[in-house]
């Protein structure tokens, strides 16, 4: 069994050799261990500095294309080069190497699918109370839309089994970590999770410039994923809250019309009714429509699946 460990970098020069140092050369069950590097346009000796410390697989951007980019790309280098196992870790040494053969464990003994480090974020000590708050409400809401019950859906210590990267396809290029999740839970593979602690923080995210970007991208990110596989959800509840909003001023004018015979001083109510209906209809016609889509997207990711079956077999 062989596990691709890849660590997507941007400019990661100073950091990049503790990740390499603490990826392990040895874990039980896995008979070879090959780590890849994916250069998302770095502009300092990240490529040099993995060469150094003998990498011998990249994917390298010549300008950055972004995380869910750089995930993408090094999972269809993970298959080509026959993983069984993908491992994704992070060039900034957020996550600790070490327990890359804990991550796995579930995956060998066929119990998960897909396994993602819990960060524990309650312990993280340069984590805001309020960054806190939020990385357990984004969790709860990706945990809604994708029927799991994960207790920290952002983290980007992961492992997918060869299975699982076959079946999900990433869209997003902001990341790729609330997406897999809705998709995966939604195509019913099984995620587990493994406690672990992150090392120390060496330098800023890069992958966003304030918590307020975060929120409104991983907003934007899940709001689409759960259109993509539940629409009927979404425009079902917004057409009904119309329709039942609709009626109220409808109802005012019929009371003005039938009891005080005053309906002409009332149109107003009657044109703001119609309005909430019409909205309530123009959903319905969502509905169906992208309901026909998420039929169209499943017959072409059954396309997909298949033909990653050929070219990675």
């Amino acid at each position: 069994m062989k596990v691709v460990v890849q660590v997507p970098c941007l400019n990661e020069e100073a950091t990049l050799p503790l990740v390499l140092r603490d990826i392990p050369d040895r874990i039980e069950g896995i008979d070879e261990i090959i780590v890849l590097i994916i250069d998302d346009g770095s502009t300092d000796k990240t490529v040099e500095v993995a060469r150094q410390h003998g990498v011998k697989h990249f994917v390298i951007h010549t300008r950055n294309q972004g995380l869910g980019r750089s995930f993408h790309d090094g999972v269809l280098k993970a298959l080509e080069l026959g993983a069984d196992i993908v491992v994704n870790t992070d060039g900034d040494n957020q996550y600790p190497g070490a327990r890359i053969g804990d991550l796995v464990q579930p995956i060998i003994k066929g119990r998960a699918d897909i396994v993602i480090g819990d960060r524990q974020t309650h312990k993280i000590s340069h984590f805001s109370l309020v960054k806190k708050l939020l990385q357990r409400l984004g969790s709860a809401v990706v945990n809604k839309a994708a029927g799991t019950n994960l207790p920290d859906a952002a983290s980007g210590f992961r492992a997918y089994s060869r299975e699982s990267l076959i079946r999900l396809n990433t869209i997003t290029r902001f990341s790729y970590c609330t997406e897999t999740i809705i998709q995966a839970g939604n195509k019913g593979l099984h995620i587990a999770s493994v406690e672990i602690d992150t090392n120390p923080k060496l330098r800023e995210s890069r992958l966003f410039k304030s918590t307020f970007e975060h929120v409104i991208k991983s907003a934007v990110t899940i709001i689409r994923a759960y259109v993509m596989y539940k629409p009927y959800i979404i425009f079902g509840w917004l057409g009904g809250g119309f329709f039942l909003l609709g009626l109220i001023p409808f109802a005012r004018f019929v009371y003005f019309a039938v009891v005080d015979g005053s309906a002409r001083g009332h149109i107003q109510s009657l044109l703001f009714g119609s309005v909430l209906i019409s909205a309530s209809l123009f959903c319905l016609a969502l509905n169906v429509i992208a309901d026909l889509i998420r039929i169209n997207r499943i017959l072409i990711e059954n396309n997909l699946e298949q033909t990653k079956r050929q070219r990675f077999s």
